[in-house]
C-alpha cells in the first residue's frame, strides 16, 4: 500500500524565500497559482508574448512576465502548458533560462516519461498532480477542502525534491485530501489508460451506443437521453461517495439484479482484452508517438473525430433538455478551450 501524506508531513516553509513561476494560466495553472498565493507563496506568471491570459492574471494580482523571463527569475517552475505545447516552449523559453538548483514541476508526466522534452541533469524534476480539474482544485481550496493529489520525483540532484513536492502539494490544498507518492511512469500510463478506456473514451462510447440502441428500436430520443446520459451522473456520484457496493445499496433490487446479471454480458471479457491492447499501446509508447504525429500534422484526424462527436443526435437532444433545467451550468463549447 502506498503511503498517504497529509498536512503534518509537509512544510510550506520549504518555499519561503523562493519565487515560484507558473507557466500558463489555464485550468491547472490558474488554480495552482491562486492557491499558492493564498498560502503565502511568492508566485509569478509566465506567458508567451501576446497571451490573452496576461490581463486576467494581472487582475488576479500577479506579476506577469514572458515565459523565458519568468523561468530566469524563478526557483521553482510549474510547466502548466498542454502536453502538445510543452516541448516547443521548453526548447525556446525554458531550457535556455534554467540553471543548476532550479526545480521543474509538472502536473502530468507525459512529456517527461515519453521524452518529448529532456531536462538538464542539474535541475530537480517533480510532479504534483491533483486528481481533478483546475476549477475543482481552486473551489475546494477556497472551501477549506482539498483535491487528493499525487507526487513523484524524476530527478533529485538537490536531495530536496520530495520536500519541495510536498510543500507545493500543501500550498495547493492537496495534503488536505491526501497525497500519494507515485512515479512519472505510473501516473502517465494509468492516467492515459483511465481516460481512454473508462472515464472519457469508454463512458462516451457506452452512452452513445445505449442512446443509439434505444432510438433505433423506436423509443423517443428524450427517453434515451435520460436513461443513458442524464442519470449517469446520479450513479457515478453514488460510486464516488460509497464505491460500487455503496451505489448498489442505494438502487432498487430490480436495478441491482440487472446490474450484476446483464452488466458483465455487455462489458465482457472481450472488452477487457481490448483494454489490455490499449494499455500495451500506452506502455510501449505507440499511443504517444501517434499523438505527437497527430498534433505535429495539424490535428486533422483529431478535429474530424471531435466534429463527428458533436454531430451525434444525442447532442441535439441533450441541448434541448438541458435548456429546461436552468440549474445545470451551461458550457460554451466554442470558448471552452482553456487559455494558455
Amino acid at each position: 500500500m502506498a503511503k498517504i501524506y497529509t498536512d503534518k508531513d509537509a512544510d510550506l516553509g520549504v518555499l519561503k524565500g523562493k519565487t515560484c513561476a507558473v507557466l500558463g494560466f489555464g485550468s491547472q495553472g490558474h488554480a495552482h497559482a491562486l492557491n499558492l498565493k493564498d498560502s503565502g507563496v511568492n508566485v509569478i506568471i509566465g506567458l508567451y508574448k501576446g497571451s490573452k491570459s496576461a490581463d486576467v492574471a494581472r487582475q488576479k494580482g500577479f506579476k506577469v512576465y514572458e515565459t523565458g523571463e519568468a523561468v530566469k527569475k524563478a526557483d521553482v517552475i510549474f510547466v502548466a502548458l498542454p502536453d502538445t505545447k510543452q516541448a516547443a516552449a521548453f526548447e525556446k523559453d525554458i531550457r535556455p533560462n534554467l540553471a543548476k538548483g532550479k526545480t521543474l514541476v509538472f502536473s502530468h508526466g507525459f512529456s517527461i516519461h515519453f521524452k518529448t522534452l529532456v531536462p538538464p541533469a542539474d535541475v530537480d524534476v517533480i510532479m504534483v498532480a491533483p486528481k481533478g480539474p483546475g476549477h475543482i482544485v481552486r473551489r475546494q481550496f477556497t472551501e477549506g477542502k482539498g483535491v487528493p493529489s499525487l507526487v513523484a520525483i524524476y530527478q533529485n540532484p538537490s536531495k530536496k525534491a520530495k520536500k519541495v513536492a510536498l510543500a507545493w502539494a500543501k500550498g495547493i490544498g492537496g495534503t488536505r485530501g491526501g497525497v500519494i507518492e507515485t512515479t512519472f511512469k505510473e501516473e502517465t500510463e494509468t492516467d492515459l489508460f483511465g481516460e481512454q478506456t473508462v472515464l472519457c473514451g469508454g463512458a462516451s462510447a457506452l452512452v452513445q451506443a445505449g442512446f443509439e440502441v434505444l432510438t433505433e428500436a423506436g423509443y423517443s430520443p428524450e427517453m434515451a437521453y435520460f436513461e443513458c446520459l442524464h442519470e449517469l451522473k446520479l450513479i457515478v456520484d453514488l460510486m464516488n461517495e460509497a464505491g460500487i457496493a455503496g451505489m448498489r445499496f442505494s438502487i432498487s433490487e430490480t436495478a441491482k439484479w440487472g446490474d450484476v446479471l446483464v452488466g458483465p454480458k455487455i462489458i465482457d471479457k472481450s472488452v477487457k482484452e481490448r483494454m489490455k491492447v490499449a494499455l500495451k499501446d500506452i506502455q510501449t509508447g505507440k499511443f504517444a508517438k501517434e499523438w505527437v504525429k497527430e498534433y505535429k500534422g495539424g490535428y486533422k484526424k483529431y478535429n474530424a473525430l471531435l466534429k463527428k462527436g458533436e454531430q451525434h443526435p444525442i447532442e441535439k437532444t441533450g441541448a434541448k433538455l438541458r435548456a429546461l433545467m436552468p440549474w445545470i451550468q451551461k458550457k460554451n463549447l466554442k470558448g471552452a478551450q482553456a487559455a494558455y
